[in-house]
């Protein structure tokens, strides 16, 4: 009965063994708890040894904990996040990690924090207390907090001061992630107390409409999200999530689409048209490396004016030759663009619900030639069960976690469930499965013939080939 906490324990404690021996072949220590995270505290990730190792670790004691706690203590951890979410938003509204790094790691008083973010001392050191359990702060001495190794990533690397005195430009400069975790804390959090509503609401029930999702019954408007953002009043929060979502982009390798194929074997002159690319950010990579290619970025008109403006000062070479041009078009309309080399669907399909993305794909399928390829670029949830798809040509090089862990990794493997989640909530769309976006593609007339499945816990921005059925 009780075997399968004896091997979470047996995995836990060979894992550890394999990730420090790691560290020490590798010269590349294992950071300390409560120091900042830096590149060189998170050298030792490199090495695909500790890499698994540290994954098997986290999955393992999770998985442990869950099963030898009380399964009403269990469920109080799932019940309490939307506490641990107001306590988080506090701490990053309020600049406290910037605060307690300025304060030195000998901690503050949450009396001397409560002064300078202008809040109740009393009712803020409950929340600090509240993520110390979590380790997201530590508590040093009573009522004395410091930064630890993770509240160290909530910092913008800014003053203090210029923090309070520049509000509005707090993550101009930024990596990102701080603009993503105060998106999801703030907003996401509210539009998410609305999911069980929207879901029995029979006008939204079932729709799959951009218009009835619990980001539209939470603040009141009858627009999609992405159209209520670019009104004026909403220019804060327009320019967070566009900082959150290359935070998120710097979690991923930034030439993920360069071995997707062998862009070298494609003819010189062949196109490569990247719907809805935005700026052109993922072609402009392709393009640096691959002159014998041409690549047409759709977008909205604003964007593309936006993208002549920026490359041609970032990178106006790539301009001036004509090897990227920028093209207003709404993808759920007909392609203009006939029988390119290449399409690229970058982070476009999850954005949709599966009307609406089959709409997308039917219209590059009549644009396509017989030996047009088109690259899906989203996250590719995985089951937390065995996938029946592992041993087939959609799982190729993909593996599960070793038993007993779940064999996606459980908890240790978040992020593309809250992708997931954030997809629901603000467009009434989703991630997907190998298997929902296989039978998807099949039903517009594209093949998948190729993955770069990665496993997990990075089974997010997976890119997927297809090519037109016959």
């Amino acid at each position: 009965m009780s075997a399968d906490i004896q091997q979470l324990a047996d995995l836990i404690s060979s894992s550890v063994a394999t990730l420090l021996q790691a560290c020490r072949d590798n010269k590349t220590p294992f950071p300390d708890a409560n120091a900042p995270v830096c590149p060189q505290s998170e050298a030792f990730r490199a090495d695909q040894v500790a890499a698994d190792a540290t994954n098997a670790i986290a999955a393992a004691a999770i998985q442990l904990a869950e099963r030898v706690l009380p399964p009403h203590m269990a469920l109080m951890n799932i019940v309490s996040g939307h506490f641990k979410n107001a306590a988080l938003r506090t701490a990053l509204e309020s600049n406290v990690t910037e605060i307690l790094r300025e304060a030195g790691p000998q901690g503050l008083h949450v009396n001397e924090i409560a002064k300078i973010c202008n809040l109740d001392a009393f009712k803020l050191g409950r929340l600090l207390r509240m993520l110390a359990l979590n380790q997201c702060y530590r508590e040093v001495t009573p009522d004395v907090f410091a930064n630890t190794r993770i509240s160290s990533v909530l910092d913008t690397g800014k003053s203090v001061a210029e923090l309070f005195a520049k509000a509005e430009d707090k993550h101009e400069g930024t990596p990102g992630l701080v603009a993503l975790l105060e998106h999801l804390t703030g907003d996401s959090a509210k539009m998410t107390s609305q999911l069980l509503e929207n879901l029995k609401d029979p006008k939204t029930a079932r729709s799959d409409e951009p218009i009835h999702t619990p980001f539209n019954r939470a603040f009141n408007v009858d627009t999609p999200f992405y159209v209520w953002f670019e009104t004026p009043e909403q220019s804060y929060r327009r320019r967070r999530f566009a900082i959150a979502m290359h935070g998120i982009a710097q979690m991923q390798p930034p030439d993920i689409l360069g071995d997707v194929l062998d862009w070298k074997a494609l003819p010189k002159g062949a196109v490569v048209v990247d719907v809805g690319g935005g700026i052109g950010t993922a072609s402009v990579a392709l393009a640096r490396k691959n002159e014998h290619l041409k690549f047409i970025v759709q977008d909205f008109p604003g964007v593309c004016e936006e993208a002549k403006a920026h490359w041609s000062k970032e990178f106006p070479e790539v301009i001036d030759t004509g090897r990227i041009t920028f093209m207003p078009h709404n993808f759920l309309t007909p392609q203009p663009v006939a029988k390119p080399s290449v399409f690229i669907l970058k982070q476009i399909l999850h954005n949709w619900a599966d009307p609406y993305s089959t709409k997308i794909l039917k219209a590059l399928r009549a644009a396509a030639a017989p030996g047009t390829k088109l690259i899906v670029l989203d996250t590719i949830v995985a089951y937390a069960c065995h996938d029946p798809t592992i041993d087939s040509e959609l799982g190729v090089g993909y593996k599960e976690a070793p038993a007993p862990l779940l064999p996606n990794y459980g908890a240790a493997n978040v992020m593309p469930y809250v992708l997931d989640m954030a997809m629901m909530i603000l467009f009434n769309s989703t991630e997907r499965t190998i298997v929902h976006m296989d039978t998807l593609l099949k039903s517009t007339g594209w093949k998948i013939v190729g993955t770069k499945r990665h496993d997990p816990p990075s089974n997010f921005y997976e890119p997927l080939i297809a090519v037109p059925m016959n």
